[in-house]
């Protein structure tokens, strides 16, 4: 079990065909025979290397559009032979079964073919069927089969075979590599089914992703943690350019990834947003005519925590911006692009990330988020709605001012990417205050309110940022306090979900108050 073995028979049956042409001089000048399919094949023989076709030793041609060439008991008898078997070997001897010693394949590109949006039937054509059966009988078969699918260990390959022979301990590296490789094509395969026929509550879920980078720790040092890439091609963390500074952390990318979510929400072609992030909870957010003004209205929320932030634009950042972003202790700075000259100023501060991703995120684009619990997974479609996609009502006598209807959708579109309990202050298109995931909606005023008294002694704003301010709240109120702990803050407008039993207790108490309030029959709650 344990033997380092040697390689006299390799099949060779790629899509991607990166470094195969090396691979397999390489084998060939070890004294490897070569087998090989297709296209394979054909980039062998045109190399001037020696190679069999594989119908030679099926003694079956391919067929059925090549649906039909590898599934066949001399290649899966040759891949499942238990060497030091008796009864293997005289099967293998009746049936004259040769065996096979190494196997190199890498699958159709399902995955690929899907984000390509190809028709249903492309994509099932694209279904590989004897590429991971051969992978799975290599597999199982470890302890005396090689099996490689990445073309990145072809040199490890080639090296251990010049070294007199493949240890176990590498067969069974690769033996694993090969069953993450399946499983994750029959993920992408079982997900795309999911989708594609509305089948969300389908028996059996499994999600994959590719290896990215392993961290040097996860949340806390003593964590080990990796990002795994799923391969969506929507805008974001994952597929952004990191154009200069260190390596981005665990905590950078969750938080990263909440910073961009958020900005997303707002259409550059309307509006400049900036949004800044720490431990996930936004900390300041704002809108303007231009990204500096956005930027600095963003700030002035809080700017004791955006120390250490994550920054986050729905514009190319330009000069002035990056000039006043580099001021603050900033973590990471995500944006669609950024100017050369910005750039030029960001890389001044050589430890500090900066993210480009091409364009934003669509918040409207379906999705699923996993959660994991003990012992099981938590599903759930994306949040991809918002407050546009409400139909407002107004519940109290006072009907809200065009001005406060408008801060009102950004503090709701904000309140969506605040941890719950959340309340959000909105003051002329910025936050002026943020309370986040407290366990009562009457401390995240509070907390919110308080914040807002610091904020603006730092302004040199007498008072507090919220006194004139709208509020949004992701929740229903379920007592009127909540709503009076936002009247006591300054606040004139109130928007909610509503939907609680004391929603006329609540209305009453606006109205006593003299605020308008707008309720729009949607909860976002945030865990």
């Amino acid at each position: 079990m344990g033997k380092t073995v040697s390689v006299g028979r390799a099949l060779l049956s790629v899509f991607d065909k990166s470094g195969m042409a090396d691979f397999a001089s390489g084998l060939s000048e070890a004294g490897v025979e070569l087998v090989s399919t297709g296209g394979t094949h054909r980039l062998i023989s045109e190399a001037g290397l020696p190679v069999r076709d594989i119908s030679d030793l099926t003694g079956f041609p391919e067929m059925m559009d090549g649906r039909v060439k590898t599934l066949h008991p001399k290649v899966h008898g040759g891949l499942l032979s238990v060497r030091d078997n008796p009864e293997h070997q005289a099967a293998m001897d009746a049936h004259e079964i040769g065996p096979i010693d190494l196997v190199a394949v890498n699958l159709y590109p399902f995955e690929k073919t899907v984000a390509s949006g190809a028709s249903y039937d492309e994509i099932i054509e694209n279904i590989d069927i004897g590429g991971p059966a051969m992978v799975r009988s290599a597999a199982k078969n470890h302890a005396f089969v090689t099996v490689v699918v990445d073309p990145a260990d072809y040199p490890v390959i080639l090296e251990a075979i010049k070294s007199g022979g493949i240890p176990f301990a590498l067969r069974q590296r690769l033996a694993a590599k090969a069953y993450a490789r399946t499983a994750a094509y029959d993920s992408a395969i079982s997900s795309w089914f999911a989708r594609e026929i509305d089948f969300a509550d389908v028996n059996y879920r499994s999600f994959a992703g590719t290896l990215s980078e392993v961290m040097r720790y996860g949340e806390n040092p003593h964590q080990w943690a990796a990002f795994y890439k799923t391969g969506e091609e929507r805008p974001g963390v994952a597929t952004a350019t990191q154009v200069q500074g260190k390596t981005l952390s665990y905590n950078n990318i969750n938080d990263t990834d909440a910073a961009f979510e958020l900005v997303s929400e707002f259409d550059p072609a309307e509006t400049a947003a900036v949004a800044i992030i720490k431990h996930a909870n936004p900390c300041g957010v704002a809108v303007a005519d231009d990204l500096k003004s956005a930027y600095l209205k963003a700030l002035r929320t809080d700017p004791v925590s955006a120390f250490g932030g994550i920054v986050a634009t729905n514009r190319e950042i330009d000069a002035e911006t990056a000039t006043e972003i580099v001021k603050v202790f900033t973590e990471v700075i995500v944006a669609p692009s950024a100017s050369a000259e910005a750039q030029e100023i960001i890389a001044a501060k050589k430890n500090l990330r900066l993210l480009l991703t091409g364009g934003v995120a669509d918040p409207k684009a379906d999705g699923l988020t996993v959660k994991s619990v003990s012992g099981g997974l938590l599903v759930q479609g994306r949040d991809n709605r918002n407050v546009d996609d409400c139909e407002l009502r107004v519940v109290t006598r006072r009907q809200p001012t065009e001005q406060e209807l408008v801060d009102l959708k950004l503090a709701a579109k904000v309140a969506k990417h605040v941890k719950s309990n959340a309340i959000i202050y909105v003051k002329d298109g910025a936050t002026a205050g943020i309370g986040a995931g407290q366990m009562s909606r009457v401390d995240s005023a509070r907390v919110a309110h308080r914040k807002s008294i610091d904020a603006a002694e730092a302004a040199g704003i007498d008072g507090a940022l919220t006194h004139g301010s709208v509020v949004a709240s992701d929740a229903f109120f379920p007592f009127a306090d909540g709503l009076e702990a936002l009247v006591a803050a300054g606040a004139t407008a109130v928007i909610q979900p509503g939907g609680s039993m004391r929603d006329e207790e609540v209305i009453a108490a606006a109205d006593a108050a003299g605020i308008a309030m707008v309720m729009t029959g949607m909860r976002h709650f945030r865990h």
